[in-house]
């Protein structure tokens, strides 16, 4: 017996590599790690820029730097583009299933419903019954 998958299980199982790639970059450019590991790097590059004794391979205003930035960002923002697209898609699924579910809750708690009733109308039947025999005496 195959065990059910749920929404989540079937949209990572039908993801292919780019967006599973997409999502680990932006789940790591999007933390803490790498802004401060990011942060050191930018801050040992200018630290050894400035001090450097002999040779200064990108010197102030570190056009250098300013150009890797450049190019980060230029990849960055549509991989990010991506992994929010891909957001949007399991909150669609998430949305779908929980309505799926709502409308199943629904119609059990109408069957429910319908089910006390029954009960509710046959024992006041029943109670009238006894009143009636009650009253006949």
């Amino acid at each position: 017996m195959q065990k059910k998958r749920n929404w989540y299980q079937r949209h990572v199982a039908d993801s292919d590599f780019g967006e599973r790639l997409a999502d680990s970059v932006a789940t790591g450019m999007g933390s803490w790690r790498f802004i401060i590991i990011q942060t050191l790097i930018v801050a040992a590059w200018m630290t050894l820029n400035v001090v450097a004794i002999m040779h200064h391979w990108d010197p102030y205003p570190y056009i250098l730097l300013n150009l890797l930035f450049s190019t980060q960002a230029a990849y960055a923002a549509p991989i990010i583009m991506m992994a929010q697209n891909r957001q949007s898609d399991r909150d669609r699924a998430q949305a779908d299933e929980d309505f799926r579910t709502n409308v199943e809750a629904k119609k059990e708690i109408e069957e429910l419903q319908m089910k006390l009733n029954a009960i509710e109308l046959d024992k006041l039947d029943k109670i009238l019954a006894l009143l009636e025999k009650m009253d006949k005496k």
